[in-house]
This record gives structure tokens, sequence and C-alpha cells, in this order.
């Protein structure tokens, strides 16, 4: 059947007349809604099951990037080729084993007496001084004040599960005795199946995390076992407080205590206690078993038959006295597994020939897994998930976008919504902060931890593109459950939010222009003295002031006058020859390498946000070309690439949109894992699988006002994207 072109804009056109504009704009969206859900229903049913499972990791030797890990999104583990934690020193430097928890924290003794009070500095962007937490260089008290507040609390290391492995002599095997390896992460099941031979005998161990509850699950089927060859292992070491490691000290003994305070008939309950801070890990088994304490902090446990199976969970209060059978892990996090996989978005690239779909999948698949079992807890994530430690273990606010927007896109809205209750606790807090900077509202600092506290940093204090972030994730969660009790639950943070917004920018009585400065855009080489009005800092305040207003209006509040003048007024984005600048003092300074370094954050501008009146789409075009070019890739981080996608699918160029998600660059890389690697000190990067899994949402399912099928990828034949369950961007 041929399609005439011209006959929607027709149609279109005469509704817009009849309707007016406002009610036109609201029938658009429908009729686009329309569209896409009958396009989907067309489409052949996918095999969800096929597509998961051929690309589940398999790891055949010991590799220190290649390890695998079980999670829920508030508690993961990640074990090497063995199937559990037996050779974390291995690890270290690669994609190490961490055992972590959103609950999971440490502060060390404060002998010194250091108060917050230290850390703060005063400030004058805007006539009036604002006072910030920030690193000092001269060592002195408020150097290391800042620094102990920088580093505290820390994630801890809940402590390795791992295997005892034993040669005939009574000697511990290394990695080298370890043969004939097979592992498979079953992604559908969420299950790590690993098999090796150890002098010729077999070893298979199964294992997978609660869904619900911090818990892993063992299942160890080894005729070494019976000949006493073949144990359990828990090592628990002291925290390092350092800004990125595996967290782990084993040299600090006497710094800490694990005591058995229970034991039972298969079971046996430790505390844990380091400085003020307590835990407790509870290991429960079938069949008979001995455990003994080995060395401090080190306990083996030894079974007797050839089939052996134990949980051990983790918990930050006292867990109930009981006896229970061992759960059924296995089986409940299939189910969990299972329903995730069905009930959420999924793509299948095996219609294309385009030779890079295959890996683009592969990509995909795997970034689903690991930003449900790293990211989906009821706080924002750390960039390294709950892997290992980057910056303290502390969550940087300004990359929850790119860890959380895409679970509303691929239809996992409630994973989305765990973290967003953290807002409400962390409320007062973020009040305070623009209290004492001299703002009305709330204001969301950049690096912080579950007390919402910011951490002394003399460029993450002035950040402030982690503002408007919340009033967009309350709109998705309003896109995808539009009631009265959504906006109860979140409308009172978007208007708190939006009224920081509001006062933080300036008003420029001369060129009568709201401006933005006194801040460190997303693109952190320009310093907070110097930069006026960044690109995508200006449309961020542009777009999210105005879903405020909206959010007023099902409120039945009315719109703010005084935000709807600001809204008007605000700058427009400032450009040369026809190309967008990283700030309006970048006019003369654009060959500078500061300006061409880290992210390429203009091309956000419209991209992650949506067309405004402040970009001009054939502006921004001449942007991405000119940055495809000329920009050093080098610099860049692994969240650039989606969004440098997100950018040329807007503005209609699909070939670009696949090529920068493509791209052959150091911090692309996406390992067997799945895991974004940067350097080698980022080996995880969870913002870039995130932002993966947004820009490609968003080339399939479009955005508001898209009409067109598959938008972000080319129309040359060789990309037969199909897709299900997917939601359009706004």
């Amino acid at each position: 059947m041929h399609w005439d072109s011209n006959i929607p804009c027709l149609v279109f056109d005469n509704v817009k007349q009849i309707l007016g504009m406002k009610i036109y704009v609201i029938w658009i969206a429908f009729m686009c809604t329309i569209l896409f859900a009958c396009k989907t229903e067309d489409r052949d049913e996918i095999d969800r099951f096929e597509v998961v499972d051929r690309n589940s990791p398999v790891v055949s030797r010991f590799d220190s990037l290649s390890s695998l890990s079980v999670g829920n999104g508030n508690f993961a583990m990640t074990v090497d080729a063995t199937g559990l934690q037996s050779y974390p020193e291995l690890y270290k430097n690669g994609v190490p084993l961490g055992t972590q928890a959103q609950w999971g924290w440490h502060s060390f003794p404060n002998p010194e007496g250091y108060q917050f009070e230290e850390t703060l500095k005063a400030f004058n962007f805007r006539g009036h001084n604002e006072v910030y937490s920030v690193q000092f260089k001269e060592k002195d008290r408020k150097h290391y004040a800042a620094d102990y507040y920088r580093c505290n609390p820390h994630r801890l290391h809940l402590g390795y599960v791992g295997l005892e492995i034993m040669n005939s002599k009574g000697n511990q095997v290394d990695q080298s005795g370890i043969k004939d390896i097979q592992q498979k992460l079953h992604l559908w099941d969420g299950t790590i199946e690993s098999n090796y031979t150890i002098d010729g005998d077999s070893v298979s161990v199964k294992t997978a995390c609660d869904p619900n509850v911090d818990m892993v699950k063992a299942d160890i089927l080894s005729p070494l076992i019976a000949k006493d060859r073949l144990k359990v292992n828990l090592k628990f070491p002291y925290p390092t407080g350092m800004h990125s490691d595996d967290a782990s000290d084993w040299n600090s003994t006497n710094k800490h205590k694990t005591e058995i305070v229970e034991e039972g008939n298969g079971y046996c309950l430790f505390k844990r206690t380091l400085d003020g801070d307590v835990y407790f890990v509870k290991l429960q088994w079938r069949g008979k078993a001995t455990l003994k304490e080995k060395a401090p902090h080190y306990f083996v446990l030894d079974p007797e038959s050839v089939h052996f199976e134990f949980t051990c969970a983790f918990f930050d209060k006292t867990p109930e006295k009981n006896e229970l059978p061992l759960p059924d892990v296995m089986q409940t996090a299939s189910n969990y597994w299972q329903s995730f996989w069905k009930e959420g978005g999924i793509i299948d690239f095996s219609g294309c020939t385009d030779e890079r779909a295959s890996e683009l999948e592969r990509r995909v698949v795997l970034s689903q897994y690991l930003m449900a079992i790293q990211c989906a807890g009821n706080i924002p994530p750390q960039e390294t998930g709950l892997t290992y430690n980057s910056w303290f273990g502390k969550f940087h606010l300004e990359m929850h976008w790119w860890h959380a927007v895409h679970f509303a896109l691929w239809n996992h809205i409630e994973l989305l919504e765990r973290s967003l209750d953290w807002y409400s606790k962390a409320c007062p807090v973020a009040k305070s902060i623009a209290q004492r900077q001299g703002f009305e509202g709330v204001r969301w600092m950049k690096m912080t931890d579950p007390s919402a506290k910011e951490a002394p940093s003399s460029t993450g204090s002035f950040l402030i593109w982690q503002q408007p972030h919340f009033i967009y994730m309350a709109e998705l969660v309003y896109r995808n459950h539009p009631s009265i009790e959504v906006i109860n639950k979140y409308g009172d943070l978007v208007e708190e939010t939006a009224k920081f917004m509001a006062s933080f920018a300036t008003y420029n009585e001369v060129e009568k222009r709201y401006v933005l400065k006194g801040l460190i855009p997303a693109q952190e080489t320009l310093r907070a003295s110097e930069t006026i009005n960044p690109p995508f800092e200006l449309s961020y305040w542009y777009y999210a002031l105005d879903v405020a207003q909206k959010w007023r209006e099902r409120a039945a509040k009315g719109r703010d006058a005084n935000w709807d003048e600001l809204i008007q007024k605000l700058s427009s984005l400032a450009s040369k020859d026809g190309l967008y600048l990283a700030a309006e003092d970048a006019i003369d300074t654009y060959e500078d390498i500061r300006f061409t370094s880290d992210h390429p954050a203009v091309l956000g501008a419209l991209g992650i946000l949506p067309q405004c009146r402040l970009v001009r789409p054939d502006y921004m075009k001449n942007t991405l070309q000119w940055i495809w070019g000329n920009w050093n890739w080098e610099k860049t981080w692994g969240w650039d690439y989606p969004m440098t996608a997100m950018c040329a699918a807007r503005i209609g160029e699909p070939d670009k949109a696949v090529g920068a998600l493509m791209m052959d660059k150091r911090t692309n890389t996406y390992l067997v894992n799945g895991h974004n690697y940067q350097d080698s000190r980022l080996r995880v990067y969870l913002p870039g699988n995130g932002g993966l899994l947004t820009a490609v949402a968003m080339m399939c399912a479009g955005w508001d006002g898209n009409v067109v099928e598959n938008p972000g990828f080319p129309k040359d034949g060789t990309w037969d994207v199909k897709w299900e369950g997917l939601k359009p961007m706004p």
C-alpha cells in the first residue's frame, strides 16, 4: 500500500485550525501515542528468551575484567571464574569482587574533631555571599577537615564469600590449577553457572541473588567436597577510605571485630563492628558442615557431602532469630528475572545486516541487566554501582539522570521510583544548603551520600545541571501514571526544586534578560568565576521550569507569573558563525583546548532535551558536525556517546546516531560482562550503560511529536530493528 506523505500534513493542518494551538498540541501527542502503539502491534512478536540468552556472557578463563555479578538493585555480589569470590587479589585492579549494599556505609573516627563548617568558603557571583564546601590547597586544618568529610562516610565491602580449594597435599590451589573453565551468566534466570575441573575432578557452582533480600545462594556439586579439598570461606576486610579501590584493607585486623553471636542447626550469625558502625552476616546451609575460625576475620565452612548448598545474607540490623529451611533463592531469582525480561522493553537486532548490529544488541541486553542489579536501589547509585568504590563510594546526583531515566523508557518505572523516594528524605538538608547560599527552595548537590550533605569539592560543589533532574524524572513518572496520586507524591519537591532554579537565575537589567552564572557546567573544564550561560544548562532551565508550571496547573495552583517571565526572558544560546559555543565567555577562545575537551555538553541542549525556542536545529546540526570532526574524543566519558547519538537522532542524522554509539574509542568500550570501561581507574562506568539504554530507546520509540518509525536508525535497509514495550522520550 502506498502512503502519500502529504496526507498527514494536510490533516494535521486542518485539525490545527479547528482546535487551536493548545488543544492541537495535546491532540498531536495523543495521535503519536496511537501511531506508535499501532506500529508495535503490527510487529511480529519477539522471541524474548532468544534475544536475552544469545547475549548471556560466557567466560572461559580467569580474566580480571570478566568477573560476573548477581544482585537486586540494593545489593550486589561480583564473583570470579570459580562462581564465588575465591581469588579477589587477581581482580583487584580489574572489575573487583565486590559485595556492597545501599545501606553499607562507614566513617573513620574523627579524633581531631573536624567540623563540617571548616570546609566552607564564601564566594560572590551575584552580589551576595554564597557558601560552598570546597577543598583547600594549603595543608592546614581546613585542608584536612575537607579531606575527612570528602571521604567520610564511604561505602563498605561487606565481606568475601569464596571457595577454599586444596590440592592432594593440603596446599591451597592457585588459579593455574583450575582447568576447563566454562562459566555462563544465564541472564534469563539471573543465575551464574560455573563449571571447571581440578586435578581431573569436576566442580559445578550455581550462584544467584534473592530479588528481595540482600542474600546470595550457592549450590555446589563436586567429589572434592567429600575428599575434604573443597570448602567455603568468609573473609572480612577493614575499609580503606580510598578514592577508587576495592575498599579492602587486610592490614588493619585490630581496627575491627568479627564475632559469632548466634549459632544453631545449620546456621551462624556474625556481628561486624567497625569503629562506630555495625552490621550482621548470616550464613545458613543444608547438610552437615563444620564452621571454624582460621584467622581473625577469616572463617572456613567445611561440608561433608558432594552436594552442598548455602546462603549468605547481609543485614544492617540484627535479623530475627529463626532456623528456617534454606530458601529456594534459585527459583525466586528465576521468577523475578523472567518477569523482568517479559514485562520490560525489548529490542531485537537479528534482522539487521549492518555488521555493528549484533554488538549493539549485546551492549543493550547486558546494560539492562547491569543497571537493574547495580542502579535500581533505594538511593541513587555511585558511578561504579555496587561493584567497587569510586569517589569514596559516594553518589553523584548529576549522574542520576543517566542511571535512572532509561527505566521509564524501558517500562520499568518502578525501578526508577525506588530512588526518587530518597529526595523526600534529603529535602531538609537540601533546603538548608539553598538557604546557606542565599537561594530559595532546595539545592541538590552533586557529590553526596545518604545524608544528602555536600562532599567538599572544588569542582562538584559548583555543578548545577543535577538540579532539574528531579523534575525531569518526576515528569516521566507522571507520563507513565498520570494521576493526582503522582502529583501529590512529587509535587512539593518539583515546586521546591523549581524555586531554587528561579532564584539562581540572575536578571541583567541592562540587557533585559536572565543569565546563568557562578557555576561549573556539565563540561567541567570551564570555571565557575568565568562561565556565563552554558547552553545545556540554559536549555535545561527552560525545559524544567516549563514542566514545573504544568505541575502547578495539574495541581490547580495556576502558573507562577515570575517563572513565566523568567522562561520568556531566558538568554539565547551563545553562537558564532552558525555554531553553538560552550558558553558566552567562549566566543573568542573556541579553539582553546578546555572548550573542546571533556563532555560536548552543548549537544544535550537538543538531544537529552526536546526542541525549545532557545535552540535552532540548523545551528545544532552545524555544531554536531563540527564536534564530530574536531572534538578531543580521547578526553570524553562513556555517556558522551549516547548524548551525541540522541542529538543526532533529533536533528535527523541517524547515521551519526549509530556511529556515535559504536565509535571506536577507549571510553566507549564494553567488556565481556557488559561494563563500560573508561580507564585503569574506572573499569566500571554505569552512566555509560544507562545512557546507551536511553539513547537506543529513543532511537526506536522516538520522542514527543515524532512520527518516524525507528527515527534514530538509518533507512538504508540494513537496520531492520524490531522492538516492544518502549516509551518515547519527552
